[in-house]
């Protein structure tokens, strides 16, 4: 592997667990600007505190989330966005490139892929054009692929989220970002079917802290590398603490109790 994408990939990873905390802050281009994405540096300082090892965001948020002291942490770019006001909200373009998110000092890119969409061939295109740049650079990319289209009946089943991982895997990503399947046993066979790191999407507003917990736990037991999760995270009342919590399992082998201890300051 080149050496500078071990060393960018060291910077999104904990060495020495082999796992991570990714903390998404791409939903503004999506959805506008949520509660959790209006004071950024705050947002970005609190999942620091926390010990997360990479927020991922579109390029020009950089300059609003840069904040020159404490904690630091990896930055991926993503380069992928469609909007909800679209008629095709999961037709995703590509807005930027691996050369933008060198520019900016980037440790890695992201790129989304919706697979069974209308315009799946385009967003397969995308991604493979992506990963032959980063090659050259080596910068590392992380593959968001999911299952929305009218084929699709269940997006987390473990068959569809498997063939979800395989496609970010065979078209060159380094780090593949899947629905979580619903439990460890069904999603050991999405991360035994694919060769590279495999990390669980938080997808919408959870009920409560702890099923955010038990999912983060069941998916490393599961041999998982990790999550990126996003609005469970950055819309929590304490996104700092949440995070330390989720490090406790995610870098420390940590059990559910015992991260909801510290959830609850203890």
């Amino acid at each position: 592997m080149h050496l500078g994408k071990v060393i960018r990939l060291e910077r999104i990873f904990n060495r020495n667990t082999g796992r991570t905390i990714i903390v998404p802050l791409d939903h503004g281009v999506t959805v506008g600007p949520i509660p959790g994405l209006i004071d950024l540096k705050k947002t970005i300082d609190d999942i620091a505190k926390g010990g997360a090892n990479a927020v991922l965001m579109h390029k020009g948020l950089s300059r609003c989330g840069h904040r020159g002291q404490g904690q630091d942490m990896g930055l991926i770019i993503h380069l992928s966005a469609s909007t909800c006001l679209s008629p095709f909200p999961n037709a995703k373009t590509l807005v930027g490139t691996v050369e933008d998110a060198i520019r900016l000092g980037a440790d890695g890119v992201s790129v989304h892929v919706n697979l069974g969409d209308e315009t799946e061939r385009d967003m397969l295109k995308a991604l493979g054009e992506v990963t032959s740049k980063a090659n050259e650079w080596g910068m590392p990319v992380l593959a968001m692929v999911y299952a929305r289209g009218p084929k699709i009946k269940n997006e987390y089943d473990v068959e569809v989220v498997k063939h979800c991982a395989r496609v970010g895997e065979e078209l060159g990503a380094d780090v593949v970002k899947v629905p979580y399947t619903g439990d460890a046993e069904s999603f050991e066979k999405v991360v035994e079917s694919c060769c590279v790191p495999v990390v669980i999407a938080g997808g919408e507003k959870m009920g409560s802290d702890e099923a955010i917990l038990k999912m983060v736990y069941n998916a490393i037991a599961a041999g998982g590398a990790g999550l990126s999760i996003g609005r469970n995270v950055f819309q929590h009342d304490n996104p700092e603490l949440l995070v330390k919590a989720l490090a406790c399992i995610v870098h420390e082998d940590g059990t559910v109790e015992e991260a909801k201890a510290i959830l609850a300051g203890n």
